[in-house]
């Protein structure tokens, strides 16, 4: 069996799960030989202050024969992007490599270095406006978990790594590998859904003025009420026209559009915590009908509400009990054989 030479890239303010996933990945699968470069070699301080050692420096690191080239992301990516030195290896090791990928920001990384033009790619979904300026060469689409464009893979944010390694194992090696290494480590080898349905709560910015947080106050407290923006302006005490622009300005979006992302999480809600009928479901968060709320949750979550439901629902069992199943104890021993598929979630 060949052995894929996996490099990953790190800098100071790194995501650590956006290395150990991938390398657990990558080590649990065996027949991979991964390897950490960094500006200079020895200790590099992660965001949350955990350090890892980077066993090369790109000066004393040949950039050619490496396979599978990873850039981690993490806040100091922003400075990390106008390392010249760490750029222009990572320009040089792409060359070369038979494939390319970045964790969550790290995307940034490779965009710097020029590997990006064209290509159609995501990140996490708090980076989407910031790579979409100031990389318009670049089409984001950030509602995947991860995308493959040729031979440059990207993915969303932090744990969101492993599902992309989980994918390169399985380009290399086929599903029972990586069904097995899925198994071992609790996780879908195929997660269900994009980032859409993960970041529902945490879309929009705060208010900055009263005016415009007394309406978001009154949509929040309770999302079904008629939220026109007449109303919406009796609550802020602005005429209409001055909250559309105040409250656009301030929040980024306008407020219907606002709306209906707040409806659309109660709904959520809804549908996860009990079992009222779809239909009432709608009529209490402002949707005149059940087919009013699933033509919106396609559009905004990529899935029907029946089906939101059944993926997401709390029960009586533990804690995650509808994403994970295994069937028998698993005791970590590396690197794990193919074993014969059980279906899926693993």
């Amino acid at each position: 069996m060949t052995e894929h030479r996996v490099v990953f890239v790190v800098f100071d303010g790194f995501q650590p799960l956006d290395l150990t996933g991938p390398h657990e990945v990558f080590h649990g699968a065996g027949g991979y030989a991964c390897e950490v470069v960094a500006t200079r070699a020895g200790p590099v301080r992660s965001v949350s202050g955990l350090f890892v050692h980077a066993g090369h420096g790109v000066t004393d690191l040949d950039p050619a024969g490496t396979d599978t080239l990873v850039v981690v992301g993490g806040e100091g990516v922003d400075r990390a992007r106008e390392d010249a030195a760490l750029v222009s290896w990572v320009a040089a090791a792409a060359a070369g490599a038979r494939r390319v990928a970045s964790v969550c920001s790290g995307v940034f990384l490779l965009a710097a270095a020029g590997l990006l033009d064209g290509r159609r790619v995501t990140t996490h979904w708090a980076r989407e406006e910031q790579l979409a300026r100031e990389h318009p060469e670049v089409r984001v689409d950030c509602d995947p978990i991860f995308l493959r464009d040729g031979r440059v893979w990207t993915s969303a944010g932090v744990t969101a790594g492993m599902d992309l390694a989980l994918a390169l194992v399985e380009d290399d090696r086929g599903r029972q590998v990586a069904h097995a290494v899925a198994r071992q480590l609790v996780l879908f080898l195929r997660r269900p859904g994009g980032q859409s349905q993960f970041s529902v709560a945490l879309w929009s910015r705060q208010p900055a003025t009263d005016p415009v947080r007394a309406a978001v106050t009154a949509i929040h407290a309770d999302p079904g009420a008629r939220h026109d923006i007449a109303s919406l302006a009796a609550h802020a005490g602005l005429s209409p026209r001055h909250l559309q622009r105040r409250f656009t300005a301030e929040l980024g979006v306008p407020p219907a559009a606002y709306v209906e992302r707040v409806r659309v999480e109660a709904a959520r809600r809804a549908l996860t915590e009990g079992d009222e009928p779809v239909e009432a479901i709608a009529r209490r968060h402002g949707f005149a009908t059940a087919e009013t709320l699933r033509r919106t949750f396609h559009r905004r979550l990529g899935v029907p509400p029946s089906e939101y439901r059944a993926r997401f629902r709390s029960t009586a069992e533990p804690a995650g009990a509808l994403l994970v199943h295994p069937v028998h104890p698993v005791h970590p021993v590396h690197p794990v054989q193919p074993v014969p598929e059980e279906g899926e979630p693993v």
